[in-house]
């Protein structure tokens, strides 16, 4: 018997990853029998893991979560467009030659989650990011090619909210903030908490006046790691509340289709996922 091509999720810690339950459950709808599994490499063992796992055992593509995105970009031989402006990557695939491509897939997979499973138009909307990291690259572009009117961006570390801004080099539409401000700098109708408060188990101080009536809010983690943002918009009044469990099932479903070239269908696994992480 042929052995199924080999797949993987990269991370540390990675065990607490929905990626092998997400990619099994694609491939159940194509008949697809799929080897998709977890490895945990910390970051100086990630390079040496990753070169193994494609040149001796097979592989043909993986996803790369915390803390290895930076790292997945680096040692990539090519990169798409997202990725590059992302300066990370969260797939990697290995090519006909050998060689590895990169490619970044969350900031699609945010405005999909947003507009297709929760029916909201991003167009015209003024959006807060909250963050300037990793995170916050990945889908920052996707939000303005999604149509925003304009972006601001408030960081603890303002170099990092001011060298994003100048990447995304549209000064009439981005803007950076200092958080001291975030008092006193107005309300948004779209705020996007790209923050790692949640992940490291930190609380978020946010003035209820930053939540416009009507606004989405959005975290880009999901599970306990969004709890805390989501409470202080419900507690703000926002009219829409959602963490990234949606996020990553459509990021996830970019990757299967680059991979086998199908597109599977994500709102079962959406709900699967929901029921199990209830």
């Amino acid at each position: 018997m042929t052995r199924p091509r080999q797949y993987a999720v990269f991370g540390h810690p990675i065990s607490h990853s929905l990626s092998p339950q997400i990619h099994q459950a694609f491939a159940q709808q194509f008949g697809i029998a799929l080897d998709y599994r977890a490895i945990d490499a910390s970051p100086s063992a990630f390079a040496g893991a990753v070169k193994h796992f494609f040149e001796n055992e097979d592989g043909h593509g993986a996803n790369v979560t915390m803390p290895h995105k930076a790292a997945a970009f680096a040692l990539a031989d090519e990169r798409t467009k997202a990725a590059t402006h992302a300066g990370s990557a969260n797939v990697l695939t290995r090519l006909a030659d050998g060689r590895i491509a990169a490619h970044n897939t969350d900031g699609a997979g945010m405005v999909r989650d947003i507009t297709e499973r929760h029916s909201i138009d991003l167009r015209g909307h003024d959006a807060l990011m909250l963050g300037a990291g990793g995170a916050a690259r990945g889908v920052a572009w996707s939000l303005m090619d999604a149509g925003i009117a304009s972006l601001t961006i408030v960081n603890r570390s303002p170099d990092a909210a001011d060298a994003l801004a100048d990447a995304i080099g549209e000064p009439h539409r981005v803007h950076t903030r200092y958080w001291e401000d975030l008092s006193d700098i107005g309300s948004y109708d779209l705020i996007i908490n790209a923050t790692s408060a949640g992940t490291l188990g930190q609380s978020l101080t946010l003035p209820f006046a930053l939540a416009a009536p009507r606004a989405l809010c959005y975290d880009l983690g999901y599970g306990k790691s969004a709890i805390g943002f989501l409470a202080w918009a419900h507690a703000a009044g926002v009219r829409y509340a959602h963490d990234g469990m949606g996020m990553l099932v459509e990021q996830a479903a970019d990757a299967f289709e680059l991979w086998h070239g199908k597109r599977p269908d994500t709102e079962p696994v959406y709900r699967m996922l929901r029921a199990r992480n209830a």
